[in-house]
């Protein structure tokens, strides 16, 4: 059965039918081929998308839409460069930097990349930075912004494995810290040994000068997260008020919207939603026959029968995850992986919000190894660049993320 099921997906996706169809279509030539009522699609279609916890997640889209849109983006990048704008290559550190603040208000990898892109990669190749490394670079820490909370992923993966929200949020900081300080690493060897200028020299006051004017940008992620962790508002509350924020910040405070602007990017919001309730409802009938017959459990016994040992077998989960990124779309892999993974993860007693976070890195590593690299796509079409030329820089920026995959793996991180 298993066979079936994966064999009908591997050959929708081989001749082009797109993720969410492939999911739909593979489960029903299951369900067809044992006669089992059609009308279970429909009964699992909604029971798929009637969760209160995915009300986060194209709340969290809008609101991550509404402030890349304006002005915060730049103010962000003004800030991050006072503060480390000063060192050897620090336009590099100061993307890096960029895109960890951004990732605390955004919860999207690409949303990230295209907010760091626009602003510095112009700046970047006029002050004399390679133009391949600075997409790769973007690109890169762009996918922190999918492990730094609010994270919609995570949100997917909670609904997922019935996990809490607050608790893959509060344990992503240290993962996404850490992937922007590897990343960091890379660009400051990178810079000594081609020589990238130094900025403007260190000043207290202009950090201060920054820090004010990026300050209702900076104001966001503490109160959404902040929000969540004294327990005032639920994850999916919390995703309604940044909503209310971020249209508040965008027509009264920082005044760079209109309100025709903001009823375009709701309707751009929506789309992006659907595309992704799609993908999750097709992901229920898959779920309903992989759960029938028990497929995650023959799976489990093939891995386990492999070895025993629970740093084998996460190495080989990480490898798979590594593997369906290239190939997959971040959500539609998580959806699929997940509850593939939860009975392995389970009988090794690993905890599953460690799980979580490791499975959203893995994935998020995938929005930059082509074909299916969604960051690298926005940093080639900024940057006018092939993408062949940015993956050939990506590489010790690609290195540097798996090596962090292994830290988090191995290391106990949890808060």
């Amino acid at each position: 059965m298993a066979w079936m099921l994966f064999g009908a997906l591997f050959v929708f996706l081989l001749i082009g039918v797109p993720i969410a169809l492939s999911i739909g279509l593979a489960s029903l030539v299951v369900l067809v081929t044992h006669r089992v009522p059609l009308v279970l699609v429909a009964q699992r279609l909604f029971a798929g998308t009637d969760s209160f916890p995915l009300v986060a997640v194209p709340f969290f889209i809008l609101a991550g839409d509404l402030l890349a849109k304006g002005k915060v983006s730049k103010r962000l990048v003004d800030f991050a460069d006072s503060v480390v704008g000063f060192l050897r290559g620090g336009l590099s550190l100061v993307a890096v930097l960029g895109s960890m603040f951004f990732s605390a208000i955004s919860g999207s990898g690409a949303a990230t990349t295209a907010a760091m892109a626009a602003p510095l990669i112009p700046e970047m190749r006029e002050k004399g930075y390679d133009s391949a490394f600075s997409a790769a670079l973007i690109a890169s820490a762009g996918t922190i912004g999918v492990v730094i909370p609010p994270s919609v992923p995570m949100v997917l993966y909670a609904v997922i494995a019935d996990q809490s929200v607050a608790q893959l949020f509060l344990n992503g900081f240290i993962p996404g810290i850490l992937m922007g300080l590897a990343l960091m690493v890379v660009a400051m060897f990178t810079a000594r040994r081609d020589n990238y200028p130094q900025g403007s020299p260190f000043s207290l006051p202009n950090v201060w000068r920054h820090f004010r004017r990026s300050f209702w940008g900076l104001l966001t992620p503490l109160i959404i997260l902040g929000g969540i962790f004294s327990g005032y508002f639920t994850p999916s509350e919390a995703a309604v008020i940044a909503v209310d924020y971020a249209v508040i910040a965008a027509l009264f405070i920082y005044r760079d919207c209109k309100l025709k602007d903001i009823f375009k990017l709701i309707v751009d919001s929506a789309v992006t939603m659907s595309l992704v309730m799609f993908v999750i409802a097709s992901a229920s009938i898959f779920g309903w026959v992989l759960a029938n017959w028990k497929i995650p459990a023959m799976i489990a016994d093939s891995l386990l029968s492999l070895s025993r040992n629970k740093y084998v077998l996460m190495l080989l989960i990480n490898v798979i995850i590594l593997i369906a990124g290239v190939f997959m779309e971040t959500a539609s892999a998580l959806i699929i992986l997940t509850p593939v993974f939860l009975p392995i993860v389970s009988s090794l007693g690993i905890n599953l919000v460690h799980f979580g976070i490791v499975l959203v890195i893995g994935l998020a590593i995938g929005m930059v190894t082509p074909p299916v690299a969604i960051n690298l796509y926005v940093a080639s079409s900024v940057s006018g660049l092939s993408i062949e030329r940015i993956s050939r820089a990506m590489v010790p920026l690609l290195l540097a993320l798996i090596a962090v995959l292994l830290v988090v793996t191995y290391v106990p991180l949890l808060l």
